[in-house]
């Protein structure tokens, strides 16, 4: 079994086996409190995994659009060249959104299907991981990354990549589970984000950070928001096979309550701002700056 030694975000070597999740070989730094599988996954592992979990016919939230406009409102204050890249795209919803108001539009994915996909609609696609080789130097806006960072072991060449392609000034937008949520702290080893091989990192606002700003990223936003329902109920039994992305969850039949009374949506703000306060909401979501 091939394994890390070192720290994936600075590079120590006290790194400790995290007592209860042995099955996912999670290690913790010492030094900066990243989280991580010590065990590298074999190719064979990736394939396997991902051929069988992944598909292409994603649900696509009404409100999940809206969001991505309130997104796309607040990059506007760093629209210079008009270039946004998403890293890890999907099927291109968040960039349907970013082109229908006017963005020059780029992605990344793996696999085929995706990409014919993506380059149906028109957008520059690359297909693997993010290599600043491939682009300008220094020329896009954006950069975002939805859920894609706790899936690779190699955070620290992804930022390398990220900061290349960056302008100065521009923006790097990052989503990722939190593995200081409350849910995590509640569910523990149970939790259903913790699937080796699929995801192999796990971060919090204070490891984040550690990575962004070593390549004096500057900070300007850290969230951590919602609690999903969903994920209690899978996690503490496995045989639920709801999912939290289809228009019948849980989590969605709460989200359409929410948006569809003025005090919900008041009542939601007040939670997440907790959440935020004290680092424990589900959602990790930063902004970074390059300097």
């Amino acid at each position: 079994m091939s394994t890390h030694q070192n720290c994936l975000v600075c590079n120590s070597t006290n790194i400790t086996p995290m007592s209860g999740y042995e099955e996912s070989y999670l290690v913790k730094c010492a030094n900066c409190t990243f989280v991580f599988a010590q065990k590298i996954p074999t190719e064979k592992e990736l394939n396997d995994h991902y051929s069988k979990t992944y598909t292409r016919e994603d649900y696509l939230s009404p409100i999940t659009v809206k969001r991505y406009h309130e997104l796309l409102d607040r990059f506007e204050a760093y629209r210079s060249t008009n270039r946004i890249l998403d890293i890890g795209c999907g099927v291109g919803y968040f960039l349907d959104v970013a082109k229908e108001r006017g963005w020059d539009v780029y992605g990344t994915e793996f696999t085929d299907e995706s990409m014919k996909i993506n380059s149906a609609k028109g957008f520059k696609m690359n297909q693997g991981k993010l290599d600043a080789n491939k682009y300008e130097s220094s020329s896009f806006d954006i950069v975002t990354s939805f859920e894609v960072i706790e899936h690779i072991y190699n955070p620290r060449e992804e930022i390398t990549q990220v900061k290349t392609i960056l302008r100065s000034g521009g923006l790097f937008y990052c989503t990722t589970p939190n593995f200081n949520s409350l849910s995590r702290w509640q569910l523990k080893e149970k939790w259903n984000v913790i699937v080796f091989p699929e995801h192999l990192s796990y971060y919090t606002p204070k490891s984040m950070h550690q990575l962004l700003s070593s390549f004096n990223m500057e900070k300007k936003e850290v969230l951590t928001t919602g609690i999903s329902i969903t994920r209690f109920k899978k996690s503490h039994d496995k045989t639920i096979i709801e999912s939290h992305i289809t228009g019948e969850s849980s989590d969605e039949k709460l989200r359409v309550q929410i948006e569809s009374k003025w005090y919900m949506g008041l009542i939601k703000g007040i939670i997440n701002s907790s959440l935020t306060l004290f680092g424990i909401g589900d959602s990790l979501k930063v902004m970074y700056v390059k300097k």
